[in-house]
């Protein structure tokens, strides 16, 4: 706690950075193992949900079930650290690679979604937005008898069903256009949108230090920030379980749980 306490005290305006790890004490569990490798499937493809009916159907079918579970999420006490951290003005900017809207649940406000937040959906039609509870109630609607809660629970909300016939499910069309609806989340192999990107950079730019907490950086959408910062000569803290892709770049690296450590070293 103590390497951790004196760089928040040493370095006053950050550049906060986190993953999955950040929310396991919530229930949500991680993507990665140790070593930054896939714990279980691979999460779906962006062209996969755009151009398959069949994955599209998959992906709903499983999403009612899982998403109730991930709605109940609270925030815990790495969340509510960092909030405390940006009231008293010391975080520039906390950029998330999550999209379960648990840091502003906790009351941080400078935030960048930058993987989008799963509780909205969008038509990539007509560019209407809905809010995934809307969502739920159509796909309940028109799927009677399906499972839709559980308790399991995915980062992305997308659970495991078992041999279940999904060519049967009933895959809601967005209410304004008759548009495909889609969470409004970057799924992998989809591109981040420019506006949060250039937010990001903004942030970086302005910053003194930075701060991951609980991500293995193994995507590049989060590591091209670590990677600039180290060019610049930032110093960089990480606080998390296991390997990261940046480990020849960080500074303070501390293995351990992110969520302890930001609660111990925030008072």
């Amino acid at each position: 706690m103590a390497e951790a306490r004196d760089f928040l005290d040493r370095h006053r305006r950050l550049f906060v950075l986190t993953g999955a790890g950040i929310s396991t004490d919530s229930g949500i569990p991680d993507y990665r193992d140790r070593d930054g490798g896939w714990k279980g499937a691979s999460p779906i493809q962006h062209q996969a949900f755009v151009n398959q009916l069949a994955k599209r159907r998959r992906y709903w079918a499983r999403s009612m079930a899982g998403w109730p579970p991930v709605a109940r999420a609270r925030p815990n006490n790495g969340h509510e650290a960092l909030a405390r951290l940006g009231s008293a003005g010391r975080i520039g900017l906390l950029v998330t690679q999550n999209v379960d809207g648990l840091h502003q649940a906790a009351g941080s406000r400078a935030t960048v979604d930058l993987h989008g937040r799963l509780d909205r959906v969008i038509c990539l039609d007509c560019g209407t937005r809905l809010s995934r509870n809307r969502v739920q109630e159509m796909l309940i609607h028109a799927n009677n008898g399906w499972l839709h809660d559980a308790d399991a629970m995915r980062p992305d909300g997308d659970i495991e069903l078992g041999d279940v016939d999904y060519d049967a499910f009933q895959v809601p069309d967005c209410p304004l256009c008759g548009g495909i609806l889609k969470p409004d989340v970057v799924f992998f192999g989809g591109a981040v949108p420019k506006n949060r990107v250039e937010r990001a950079w903004a942030g970086l730019r302005s910053a003194d230090a930075v701060l991951v907490a609980g991500s293995s950086l193994m995507v590049w959408s989060g590591f091209r920030f670590v990677r600039e910062a180290a060019a610049r000569g930032l110093p960089i803290m990480a606080i998390n379980r296991g390997r990261t892709r940046a480990d020849e770049l960080i500074t303070h690296k501390l293995e351990d749980d992110c969520g302890r450590v930001l609660d111990a070293a925030i008072d």
